[in-house]
């Protein structure tokens, strides 16, 4: 990994840049699970305005989502927060996405698996099409690296993070501003709920699409 000498002036820099053009606040703060699907803060910077309607609700994410909010997502400088969640043992550099916890009653068993590992800054799905791929191809893709994790597959995943982001790919789903959002797989009627021995405390609040 880089050192620190080199991260801390790049976050800063970022941190500068998201006050000057979104304004306060600069770090977005969300419960997601982590490993066991246990619930921890996750740490980004902000890519989204609050705009709301009259009404009070939020906008859709791409009426708030701004071309520097664009521009951060698709360099995955919104992720360098993150390292703050690496250095508490929350995350992993390389691992599943950590996703909503609303999600958590919406996996199918065989899903759920992807909380036997940390959530990673990066992982199997994020180099295998990111968000342009279906909420059933990447969970698949994040079991299958629970299955088949080791050091090398690590280090190739790492590796083809930094030629992804800098080609830009899979940065958001067809027509949609960030991912639309997972309402599960539909699985047979006498099969058993999720929920049992996982957090499924109800998400209030955040980004339905974020990554």
């Amino acid at each position: 990994m880089v050192s620190a000498p080199f991260w801390v002036p790049l976050i800063l820099l970022v941190a500068a840049l998201v006050r000057i053009r979104l304004g306060r606040p600069v770090l977005f703060w969300q419960d997601r699970p982590g490993l066991g699907g246990k619930v921890f803060r996750l740490c980004k910077f902000r890519t989204m305005s609050d705009a709301r309607d009259d009404a009070g609700r939020l906008l859709p994410d791409g009426e708030r989502l701004p071309p520097f909010g664009r521009w951060l997502r698709s360099t995955s400088l919104d992720e360098l927060p993150e390292l703050y969640n690496v250095l508490r043992g929350e995350m992993s550099l390389v691992g599943p996405r950590p996703l909503l916890v609303a999600y958590l009653d919406r996996y199918t068993p065989e899903q759920s698996r992807r909380h036997e590992v940390r959530p990673g800054l990066t992982g199997w799905a994020q180099i295998r099409g990111r968000n342009a791929v279906s909420w059933e191809q990447k969970l698949a893709l994040d079991v299958w690296y629970v299955d088949h994790r080791s050091l090398w597959l690590d280090l190739r995943i790492l590796a083809e993070t930094v030629a992804q982001v800098w080609r830009r790919e899979g940065i958001s789903a067809a027509g949609e501003a960030t991912m639309p959002e997972f309402r599960g797989t539909a699985r047979p009627a006498d099969a058993p709920a999720h929920g049992e021995g996982v957090c499924s405390e109800t998400h209030t609040s955040g980004i339905p699409g974020d990554r």
